[in-house]
């Protein structure tokens, strides 16, 4: 039997989601592209479904610029369990030890201390990550273990809100490819009493604030409220759309005459007068300003395209 393709909208943006914890990111990410009957979105970094909070979704030619957000830094707010190591270093996991907790505010700090900077990091085997064409949880769940190599990564601030014998609370801000399962079980193992996480949410992804997000509860009253008033839902969902090029904001930026432009939109390298460093660039056309894409700036002035907003397209 063969199923009608979905035909959707051309839409065009980012949408800060508030993930609901028990959800899978990809599951959000459809209930999402369904409310706006969108043709094309992805997301910017898997949230556990455990975890709750900031989920970028971009729509359409956004997905381009999407890549950018994955370097970026993350903030979060954690509450782990203390006394008990777990299968998953979540509370999702299989109990591996029950221990005493009996560490001193002295050891606790000098815990955390040692997490805090440049560290190396080993994936957890329960993780997307894959290996031989198979995500690391594909083996976990069969009881293999599989070589994983270790990342640098950085963890610019670890802060604890509070703590008891049961459970601690935490704030951290880390960079790109952290895992903060992993964290806090060689935190509990550091403590000598092992932990895993039972609470996690994303507070904010690179620029964007937690006041930005809203919850798929939220989409769907809006639409439902659309439809009864006998509107376009898109009228009331698409305003809250961010612009294609929010990922890459805060990327220095060159503008380019029209003349230019024009070569440039048909993936021609041009020559520029700029005093910025070379690098990664934004570039945007004219006097409205219109983004056309990312590029690559050298120390001589020439501006090499690598990402295209496609010609047509309203940003």
């Amino acid at each position: 039997m063969k199923y009608p393709l979905y035909v959707g909208r051309n839409i065009h943006g980012v949408l800060l989601l508030d993930k609901p914890s028990g959800l899978t990111s990809n599951s959000a990410l459809q209930k999402v592209k369904r409310l706006y009957h969108a043709n094309r979105a992805g997301h910017t970094g898997t949230l556990d479904p455990l975890a709750s909070g900031m989920l970028p979704i971009c729509l359409g030619e956004a997905t381009k610029f999407s890549r950018y957000l994955l370097d970026s830094d993350k903030y979060y707010q954690v509450i782990a369990r203390l006394g008990q190591r777990t299968t998953t270093a979540d509370v999702e996991g299989a109990v591996l030890s029950e221990r005493k907790v009996t560490f001193t505010d002295e050891i606790l700090e000098k815990s955390l201390h040692s997490f805090r900077g440049e560290i190396e990091q080993t994936p957890p085997m329960y993780s997307a990550i894959k290996f031989q064409g198979h995500k690391l949880y594909q083996y976990a769940r069969k009881g293999r273990h599989v070589p994983r190599l270790s990342r640098r990564i950085i963890v610019h601030k670890l802060l604890c809100i509070s703590y008891n014998k049961h459970e601690i609370k935490l704030e951290m801000h880390v960079s790109k490819g952290t895992y903060i399962r992993t964290i806090i079980d060689d935190l509990g193992e550091k403590l000598g009493c092992g932990a895993h996480v039972i609470y996690l949410r994303r507070l904010q992804v690179a620029h964007y604030q937690i006041d930005q997000m809203i919850t798929l509860k939220s989409l769907e009253k809006i639409k439902d409220q659309a439809c009864l008033a006998g509107i376009k839902s898109q009228y009331s969902l698409d305003p809250l759309l961010m612009s294609i090029d929010s990922p890459v904001s805060l990327y220095p930026k060159i503008k380019l005459f029209p003349i230019l432009a024009e070569s440039f939109k048909k993936g021609c390298p041009v020559r520029v007068d700029s005093s910025l460093e070379s690098g990664l660039v934004r570039v945007s056309e004219g006097s409205q300003d219109k983004f056309l894409g990312m590029a690559e700036l050298t120390s001589d002035g020439i501006v090499f395209p690598r990402r295209l907003v496609s010609v047509g397209v309203n940003v």
